[in-house]
């Protein structure tokens, strides 16, 4: 077993396996001119045997699904305008119709039980599994892009403390890089 391979990816070396499907996920973040950020996400799925989908016929390696959605928001994290392209869906008039009502983001805070809104507003049918499912890592992306400026301010605890196990408020990496932070017992 390699440094990298976990336990379970060198036992499944050891059986024979078929790829079948892959699902691509892009996300990328811009800061604007006009001081607000672009966030995007861009999902691909295609499968690696040709079939047919609805009347279609589909390569092995094209797409059945390809779609976009960007989420323009401010430095307060509050969601100024959400914007969907689905360039490839299999079911043309339905799927790219949905992308419409993720305009009702607009106005939410990606902050605590923010996916818990999404799901309320745009979950089931009244929109698009993959489009709701890339909102999460769009959100994620979000953090990510505008970091800098969310913690620029030393007077403020940094976004990520207590956002996962390494940067739990109690922890050696809080109490070495964000010690004004740290939630520990002193030493």
């Amino acid at each position: 077993m390699s440094v990298a391979e976990s336990p379970a990816q060198a036992e499944a070396q050891d059986v024979a396996r078929t790829p079948l499907h892959t699902r691509n996920i892009v996300l990328q973040g811009y800061r604007r001119a006009d001081g607000l950020y672009d966030i995007e996400g861009r999902l691909r799925d295609t499968k690696s045997y040709d079939r047919e989908s609805h009347g279609v016929n589909v390569k092995a390696g094209e797409p059945i699904h390809d779609m976009l959605l960007c989420m323009t928001v401010g430095s307060d994290l509050v969601i100024r305008e959400v914007r969907v392209e689905s360039f490839v869906v299999p079911y043309s008039g339905y799927c790219d119709v949905a992308g419409q009502d993720y305009r009702q983001l607009r106005g939410l805070t990606i902050a605590a039980g923010f996916m818990r809104d999404v799901r309320r507003l745009v979950g089931g049918t009244r929109g698009c599994t993959h489009l709701t499912e890339l909102i999460g890592a769009v959100a994620t992306a979000a953090f990510q892009t505008m970091s800098i400026e969310l913690n620029a301010s030393h007077a403020q605890r940094p976004f990520q403390i207590d956002g996962c196990y390494a940067l739990k408020a109690d922890g050696a990496i809080v109490k070495a890089f964000h010690p004004t932070w740290y939630a520990g017992k002193p030493d």
